[in-house]
């Protein structure tokens, strides 16, 4: 599951759940523009937010026992 709930190997993902992790990278995105953090730096930045929720679901995942 990435960011807004939608799983990439087939699952069950909700309108909600993308609205939520569009925002969440919306409000991700300005702040750091707001902040004033260099272009690179964000797409690096956006990038671990994302690694981060592919890997809290593949550990959730693992827990659960639904691989």
């Amino acid at each position: 599951m990435f960011i807004g709930g939608a799983a990439v190997q087939g699952g069950v993902g909700k309108v909600s759940g993308a609205v939520i992790g569009a925002l969440v990278m919306g409000v991700l995105n300005q702040g750091l523009s707001i902040a004033g953090v260099d272009s690179a730096w964000q797409q690096v930045i956006k990038g671990l937010v994302l690694l981060a929720a592919v890997a809290f679901d593949v550990v959730n995942r693992r827990r659960s026992g639904t691989a």
